[in-house]
């Protein structure tokens, strides 16, 4: 059979199928690939394996469509993780118990807080790491990240859901929405992080054809082996200048739609920032067993629905109240979202105050000369202030306090805050 080639989706495309298939192609906007690299993983690059198998020729259309139908449900594999955002090195992040339970608390368990899955987003912001994931329909889910040292895992199970973490010995028991209600399915917490639950390259993929619009380029580049199975790929590119995103390629399962890997690399050229593929995959059933979850011998069981339903003046002091978001938001003068497309800018008006410079003298001083160092001074008609940047996401914070970020270039920034002055 012939070689896939290349093929280029067209500006507007729709195929000439209904609403429904347009939308179900086109998802929505691309600054959802900004906060998937701002907050969450990516995977090791290495995963494509050896040798391009010959494959029919496929459209790109076509394959988009095919990502959007793909309802497999039943699976369980390895992903490797991994991501390069030009951050600091994170404590705890990929390093031992001390990353999984010792950090909050000593390892002593505390009140549940390193078992607490909000506490496992900043360890998957940076590093590697090596994740097992199952799934058997919308009521078994499960995702474990493992370690050198320690084993951190996720369990949905019916209207149960169990939090487990092997470094302090820590399990977290909820119910799951809708417990008990006849004709309801269970669903995962609202509270649980987007990173947990979707820590696949399943959902970084649909995240990232929300951009299929005018403002990007998308074509079918060959072929690849991923985790044993044969694959197209996906190459995905803005065409907005100013974007700091170089290409996503996302391999597709050729039998079945699924996404097996997803790679973002930026402009900047370099390391991938966020390479998310399996190593390997089944997509049979996962036994029972999988699901199933009992504390270990010894281990501290916190009660997750009692510490949910405390305020959060009770279960954290360090937390915002209500009142407190109200009034920030208030304070801020909201968010608000410029432009469009890979070059979407989120924005928030400061209050009058800035960070602190250098020239600062007191306390602040020290700070202000310290932003300074790290902290690029730019100058426009708004004003002055400073650009901070990573490989992926820049944000402007103006001396006026107001902040600028997206996965665009400096100049995006200065830009957007003249004409915004």
């Amino acid at each position: 059979m012939p070689r896939n080639e290349p093929t280029q989706v067209t500006d507007g495309w729709d195929g000439g199928r209904s609403p429904g298939r347009r939308k179900a192609v086109r998802y929505a906007v691309p600054v959802a690939v900004a906060g998937v690299a701002a907050a969450t993983i990516g995977l090791v690059p290495a995963f494509a394996g050896s040798g391009s198998p010959d494959l029919p020729k496929i459209s790109a259309q076509d394959l988009i469509a095919k990502v959007a139908k793909s309802d497999v449900q039943q699976l369980s594999g390895t992903v490797r993780v991994s991501t390069d955002l030009g951050l600091p090195s994170l404590p705890g992040a990929g390093g031992g118990a001390s990353g999984f339970g010792g950090a909050q608390d000593g390892g002593k368990g505390g009140d549940g807080a390193s078992a607490a899955p909000q506490n496992k987003l900043m360890e998957l912001a940076s590093g590697a790491h090596t994740l097992r994931v199952a799934a058997d329909g919308p009521e078994k889910q499960r995702v474990s990240i493992v370690d050198k040292a320690a084993e951190y895992s996720l369990v949905h199970n019916g209207n149960e859901i169990w939090a487990y973490d092997s470094g302090s010995n820590t399990a977290v028991h909820s119910t799951a929405p809708d417990a008990g209600r006849p004709g309801k399915q269970h669903r995962a917490p609202k509270d649980l992080p987007e990173d947990l639950k979707n820590a696949t390259p399943q959902d970084l993929a649909k995240q990232a054809l929300k951009a299929a619009g005018d403002t990007t380029s998308v074509t079918v580049d060959g072929t690849a082996k991923v985790a044993g199975r044969d694959a197209y790929q996906l190459l995905i590119k803005p065409k907005q200048a100013a974007s700091t995103v170089g290409s996503i390629r996302v391999a597709v399962d050729a039998a079945n739609g699924v996404p097996l890997k997803f790679t973002l690399t930026p402009k900047s050229g370099g390391a991938a920032a966020i390479d998310v593929g399996y190593t390997n995959v089944d997509f049979a059933k996962p036994a029972a067993s999988t699901f199933a979850f009992t504390p270990p011998k010894g281990a501290k069981v916190v009660d997750g629905d009692k510490a949910r339903a405390k305020t959060p003046r009770e279960h954290g002091k360090d937390l915002p109240s209500h009142k407190d978001v109200k009034d920030f938001k208030k304070d801020m003068g909201g968010l608000n979202v410029l432009g469009k497309g890979w070059t979407s800018i989120a924005t928030i008006k400061g209050g009058g105050s800035g960070l602190p410079s250098g020239k600062d003298q007191g306390a602040g001083g020290d700070a202000g000369k310290f932003l300074d160092s790290i902290g690029e001074k730019v100058h426009g008609s708004f004003g002055s202030g400073r650009v901070f940047s990573t490989r992926l996401v820049n944000a402007l914070i103006t001396d006026h306090g107001t902040v600028y970020v997206g996965a665009v270039d400096k100049q995006a920034l200065i830009d957007a805050a003249n004409a915004a002055k």
